[in-house]
């Protein structure tokens, strides 16, 4: 067994905080930290992602509709659906992103 802290955590491959917390071939687990006025600009994936709020408020941008999210929300967008985040507030914003493969 292998436990994943931020600290040893492998870094994903853009600009922002993101951090692989777990990975299979089925789900994979990102940390995503925002800070205040930072955004994950639109895109959409080939796979449903739940996103978790761990900490904070935010903005999510589901195919034009703007979905305030804040600690303990959770939501699923599906795969090929437009998205985005924004930290349109003051302090960190900090998701999990729950990639499923299937």
């Amino acid at each position: 067994m292998k436990i994943t802290n931020l600290e040893n955590a492998g870094k994903v491959p853009f600009k922002l905080d993101g951090r692989v917390m777990f990975s299979s071939t089925d789900v994979e687990m990102i940390h995503l930290t925002l800070k205040p006025g930072e955004k994950l600009d639109l895109h959409v994936n080939p796979f449903d992602v739940v996103f978790f709020t761990l900490q904070g408020i935010g903005i999510l941008d589901v195919e034009g509709e703007r979905i305030s999210m804040k600690q303990n929300d959770a939501i699923e967008v599906k795969k090929e659906i437009l998205r985005a985040w924004e930290n349109n507030s003051e302090e960190e914003l900090r998701i999990l992103v729950v990639k499923i493969f299937n």
